[in-house]
């Protein structure tokens, strides 16, 4: 019998001795379980994604001096850990090492490297070659690393019939977004299924500047059925036990968190025919020829399973669609804040619906202590909005500051109409058109301006972090002003379209009434000119939601956006302004992926574009 552990944790990049500690941390908490294999996430030592850290060389050689430092804590455990390894040719790999009584025993590294959406892997790895089982207790289990199993005919394959494993360990660092769990959860049952294996897949969990890691680390049996799940958006010590009895317990399905459920297998041969074996690995020195199965023997850890009746096993309610949308919000807020050694935020309140929803997400994320707002009114803000923006602070119990604009925008209408004046003589005496200068988006802007100004005064003098309040809609089609309302340090609901604002508002509403039901339900307005409502300038919400998500998401065509139905001048329109906004949205702040294409890390595309789709 094995008893599996997966330790799902919230890493930081680049923390090498905080990651390490925690890593020692949880093998003590599975030792105490009478745990027998301890897999952590892919590169849980240094934090996923590192980026141009592994150019460093000096960062690599000091995360193998964290794991050496691991290995000595692994007497009586088997631990399967993610790292950066790297070989004598200074070749750099995604790699997992597997840590048994106080050695190291072997490394895998990971074969199938994504280059896709947010994944730069083959800039920064070098490809493995060899697949790995290793055989403990008379069980043969397979290690991979994250995409490795998502490959058809890929290492899965190869361990589970050249190699004879019935449970594949899989470490992965794979980012959320809106249905991905499910879609997962899919995959896995099909792979399990097809290759007759027990997966254990291991997941990472917390935020790491744009992305988001769910965690929800899942074992599903050879019937493709989930047996156990790790919380999502939160770290978890995932415990089940795998018997090699000839039978399966029906009664291990839709077991809750925390729960240690039963799973039987078959006893796998442990003499593995038809592989070439190559007995404990040394760091960095992988044999690396294509088509040979790396085979591990293991001696018994010693930390025989402790004789624990069987838990009793709980019903698993994963979150659904909203849920994990906002919990996904709250976890990147958190982590940007405190990852980055801040501990308050402020956000200027308007009193419309965005900054609403950010402001309760900071309030979940940090604490109301740790939230500031700021009202800006000008001529142009209604009562209305000023007193939900003040409503807003006190249902969530935030510091509140009330700070006019008037004066200084008068100010600053007053100081440009004398050099608008001189620059209009100017030109007249070149002979160019010299009508009057009517008011347009320029005095729109600088009230958005010096909202910013004023935000970054607050966020200088008290050490704040600001937080910046557009949503994806807006972003996708420049309606923002550059230096203005994008000014800040972490753009909270960035990749979120303003019909999902209204639903997770709605949902937040449903767990406690915070939002005030006028920001729900008024027209949304910038409040920048009398009587101005966003209908003036852009299509409905629902509308221009569905074509930002056909053209942007899906790389639909303007014809096949077209074709879905919508009007061909409002298509272009909308196509247009995304395309002409990729310069604002290259200075903006990072902020949370939830959506499949977020723009940034997901979406490079070049400032200087001629190309036409309209």
């Amino acid at each position: 019998m094995l008893r599996i552990g997966m330790a799902q944790i919230n890493p930081i990049v680049g923390d090498l001795k905080g990651n390490g500690q925690k890593i020692i941390e949880y093998i003590y908490q599975a030792k105490e379980a009478g745990v027998d294999i301890l897999s952590f996430p892919e590169l849980a030592i240094c934090g996923y994604p590192p980026e141009d850290l592994v150019f460093k060389p000096h960062f690599v050689e000091d995360n193998i001096k964290i794991l050496e430092k691991i290995i000595k804590h692994t007497k009586g455990i088997t631990i399967i850990v993610g790292f950066i390894d790297t070989n004598k040719d200074g070749n750099i790999y995604n790699a997992a090492g597997i840590c048994h009584n106080q050695n190291i025993a072997g490394v895998y590294h990971k074969m199938n490297l994504p280059n896709y959406g947010v994944f730069d892997e083959k800039r920064h790895f070098e490809h493995g070659q060899n697949p790995l089982v290793f055989i403990l207790n008379q069980t043969v289990v397979g290690i991979n690393i994250c995409e490795d199993i998502w490959i058809e005919n890929g290492p899965v394959s190869l361990q589970t019939t050249k190699g004879r494993a019935k449970i594949i360990m899989n470490i992965s660092a794979s980012p959320y977004h809106v249905g991905k769990g499910k879609l997962r959860e899919k995959i896995l049952a099909k792979k399990a299924i097809d290759n007759s294996v027990v997966i254990c897949y291991n997941n990472l969990v917390g935020g790491q500047d744009e992305l988001i890691f769910d965690g929800g680390s899942i074992v599903i049996d050879q019937q493709g059925d989930m047996i156990a799940h790790g919380k999502q958006f939160e770290e978890d010590l995932i415990i089940v036990d795998l018997s090699t009895e000839v039978q399966v317990h029906k009664d291990t399905k839709a077991v809750g968190v925390g729960s240690k459920p039963t799973l039987f297998i078959p006893v796998c041969d442990p003499q593995v025919p038809e592989v070439t074996t190559h007995g404990s690995l040394c760091l960095h020195d992988s044999v690396s020829s294509e088509n040979v199965m790396d085979v591990i023997r293991l001696e018994g850890t010693g930390n025989r399973l402790k004789k624990t009746p069987h838990v009793p096993l709980l019903e698993t309610k994963r979150l659904d669609e909203l849920e994990e949308i906002y919990h996904a919000l709250v976890l990147g807020t958190h982590d940007y804040v405190h990852k980055n050694g801040f501990r308050q935020v402020i956000i200027g309140l308007s009193g419309g619906i965005d900054s609403a929803l950010v402001a309760a997400i900071a309030v979940d994320a940090l604490g109301s202590e740790n939230v500031v707002g700021i009202s800006m009114p000008s001529q142009y803000s209604s009562q209305e909005t000023q007193n939900d923006a003040q409503r807003l602070a006190e249902n969530l119990g935030i510091g509140f500051h009330i700070v006019p604009i008037m004066d200084i925008f008068e100010t600053y209408l007053k100081t440009l109409k004398q050099e608008f004046i001189s620059i209009k003589k100017i030109e007249s005496l070149l002979g160019r058109d010299t009508t009057a200068l009517p008011v347009d988006v320029t005095e729109e802007n600088l009230q958005a301006r010096i909202r910013g100004n004023i935000i970054m005064a607050f966020s200088n003098k008290f050490g704040y972090l600001a937080l910046t309040t557009g949503n994806k809609s807006e972003m996708g089609v420049g309606y923002c002003t550059l230096y203005g309302d994008m000014s800040g340090g972490f753009a909270v609901i960035k990749d979120v379209p303003k019909t999902l604002v209204y639903k997770l508002a709605q949902y937040r509403n449903d767990r406690e009434i915070v939002i005030p039901l006028g920001i729900l339900t008024r027209p949304p307005s910038a409040e920048l000119k009398e009587d101005q409502k966003d209908e003036d300038t852009l299509p409905p919400y629902e509308i221009l939601d569905s074509i930002i998500e056909t053209y942007v998401e899906k790389d639909k065509s303007s014809k096949q956006v077209i074709a879905l139905g919508f009007e061909p001048e409002v298509v272009r329109k909308i196509i247009q302004m995304v395309d002409t906004s990729e310069y604002k949205r290259r200075q903006s702040p990072p902020g949370v992926k939830i959506t499949p294409k977020a723009f940034g890390r997901d979406r490079r595309l070049p400032i200087t574009n001629k190309y036409v789709d309209w």
